[in-house]
């Protein structure tokens, strides 16, 4: 039976898109109420002025937080499937492999919290406020 070997879009590319698009998240909806939560309204408004696309795509916050969502549960559901691919059998490509892997996983992870901060802030914390 052959098994396939991970594809560098799989372990790369879109672990950095699901991070890309959950940086997004954080720009349009939660920074702006982090920023207000914390009393720093004038900071918020520099911002605006300096980036005034933020509050137009405000808009779409369901979207983009759907969007998102949806690509990390892609990209998390292909690291799973490919978490026991073979590696190549030089001792240096598979220590770049492993390492591949590692770092793949640790940007999941890192857009998954930032995806948890920005719809907290963009759903739940306004609730609480």
């Amino acid at each position: 039976m052959a098994t396939e070997r991970p594809s560098g879009w799989r372990q790369i590319i879109l672990p950095s898109l699901t991070l890309f698009t959950s940086m997004g998240t954080l720009m349009c909806c939660a920074l702006p109420a982090l920023l207000v939560t914390l009393g720093m309204g004038a900071s918020l408004a520099g911002l605006i002025g300096i980036a005034p696309w933020i509050t137009g795509i405000s808009r779409y916050k369901p979207v983009i937080f759907s969007v998102a969502g949806v690509l990390l549960i892609l990209a998390g559901w292909l690291q799973w499937r490919g978490r026991y691919a073979p590696c190549p059998a030089d001792p240096l490509k598979a220590k770049a492999c492993s390492r591949l892997r590692t770092v793949s996983w640790m940007l999941w992870l890192g857009a998954v919290g930032v995806y948890a901060v920005g719809f907290f802030f963009a759903f739940l914390g306004v609730l609480l406020l």
